[in-house]
């Protein structure tokens, strides 16, 4: 279902606010002090997870107050729907990850089917050590994949959410908020 822009407007205006972006902003302040914590002596390479993970990335590096590299990747299995398909890799990261630490930094675990294929990716690139920071973990009863991240910044309902780097058919990324959609928003209503 291709979507204008519009249409996303009207489904953020109807749709819930599950967390200010002030709360957001607390929530990357605490990530970041679990982050500097756990990694702050092991300069990582910090792998952004392109397209969702830019934000998050962009949030969390300014609060790190120790040395790193950078890099991205981008594998995808939505292409700006809303239902996930086959991973697609895009691009794939260009720092040698051979006896790395690495920090993955990504908008969202759901089904957890990319970050399970972007970490086996790490470790079969010789990664040492493989971390993974989101900003939202879904609640889900069972994920297709045994999938975690040592660092979660709120955890959500099984609904689809946006903002925050998550997107609604290519929409509202910029959003400091994050947002679940209602039936109502969904349907047109």
């Amino acid at each position: 279902m291709s979507v204008d822009a519009k249409e996303a407007d009207r489904v953020r205006r109807q749709s819930d606010l599950l967390y200010s972006g002030a709360e957001i902003s607390g929530v990357y302040d605490r990530m970041a002090g679990e982050i500097q914590s756990q990694l702050g002596q092991s300069e990582p390479v910090v792998l952004a997870v392109l397209t969702g993970g830019l934000i998050p990335a962009g949030q969390l590096l300014p609060r790190l107050d120790f040395l790193l590299e950078l890099d991205y990747l981008h594998a995808t299995r939505y292409q700006g729907g809303t239902r996930g398909g086959g991973l697609r890799w895009i691009t794939r990261p260009s720092l040698p990850l051979a006896g790395r630490t690495l920090l993955i930094v990504d908008d969202i675990l759901d089904q957890g089917l990319t970050l399970a294929a972007i970490q086996a990716y790490c470790r079969e690139q010789g990664a040492d050590e493989v971390y993974t920071a989101v900003l939202v973990e879904k609640k889900l009863a069972q994920r297709p994949v045994e999938v975690q991240a040592e660092f979660v910044g709120v955890e959500v309902e099984d609904r689809y959410v946006f903002g925050c780097g998550m997107d609604y058919h290519g929409y509202h990324r910029n959003l400091p908020g994050i947002y679940a959609v209602t039936d109502a928003a969904h349907k047109g209503r």
